[in-house]
């Protein structure tokens, strides 16, 4: 093998994908695949699992689908069981799955509030938790976690969402204080705007009727905070994730890597 193979070769090993039904969650899992993993696909939609493991085991992969709601720690705990019950290990877990929020902080309500972070903080804490009970024993493994460009750019309406991903990227520190003398890598990303899921809300008007304009004026706004003038696209942030479960990525934890096209002003 070249060093290239070598530094991301993922033969043998075992992934769990959180948020695995769309986005960089379904891409990162073909990707994750494609380099010889064998992925346990777990969302909350079983539609979107069947998809992406549909596509895994249509291009020569192996992979398993598990329904999980990452709100409910017993949820994560028995997708971790699963995945060990399933393929014997587990050396990378990806807490992916995440929902976007986009009120201002008068406007929000306590049902929205608890919402937001039972999934997008609450839910990355369980999966880190669950994954360390089972890496530990095996003295090995890697953690990466889904912040947000929100942690470095104030935009209006994103106090609760930024609030959660400023969250994970503590969380993502401290635990890889913890983790790293026991061989456990914990990574954060934090995507730039990305063509996906996260973006259907800006389709439609308040009636939800479909928008176009509306699409169009936000697509705008986003190109216009990189300096590239783009937007990203999830094999964006799949190659992210690929490389920090890769042995490329042996020496790195702790950090936050951002695949943003150089977000350089909020909007």
């Amino acid at each position: 093998m070249t060093y290239l193979d070598k530094a991301f070769d993922l033969s043998g090993t075992v992934a769990v994908v959180t948020g695995a039904g769309s986005g960089m969650g379904r891409v990162g899992s073909e990707v994750l695949a494609e380099a010889g993993a064998k992925v346990v696909v777990a969302d909350i939609d079983t539609a979107r699992i069947d998809e992406t493991v549909a596509a895994i085991t249509a291009a020569g992969g192996t992979a398993k689908g598990k329904q999980v709601d990452v709100s409910q720690k017993a949820s994560v705990d028995d997708l971790v069981d699963f995945a060990v019950a399933e393929f014997g290990r587990i050396d990378s877990m990806l807490n992916v799955a995440g929902v976007p929020h986009n009120v201002d902080v008068v406007d929000v309500t306590e049902e929205d509030l608890d919402r937001i972070i039972g999934i997008n903080l609450k839910g990355t804490f369980f999966g880190c938790q669950a994954a360390m009970r089972a890496m530990l024993p095996q003295g090995s493994g890697a953690i990466v976690n889904v912040a947000s460009s929100i942690i470095d750019l104030p935009f209006q309406g994103y106090s609760v969402y930024g609030m959660t991903k400023a969250g994970v990227t503590m969380l993502t520190r401290v635990l890889a204080a913890e983790a790293g003398p026991h061989g456990i890598r914990v990574n954060t990303i934090a995507p730039g705007s990305t063509v996906s899921g996260f973006i259907d809300r800006h389709r439609f008007n308040d009636k939800g009727e479909p928008d176009p304009e509306r699409l169009e004026r936000y697509v705008s706004n986003m190109k216009a905070t990189s300096p590239l003038g783009l937007m990203g696209e999830p094999i964006d942030q799949a190659y992210l994730l690929l490389y920090l479960v890769a042995p490329a990525s042996k020496f790195v934890t702790g950090n936050t890597f951002r695949a943003n096209g150089g977000n350089a002003r909020p909007w």
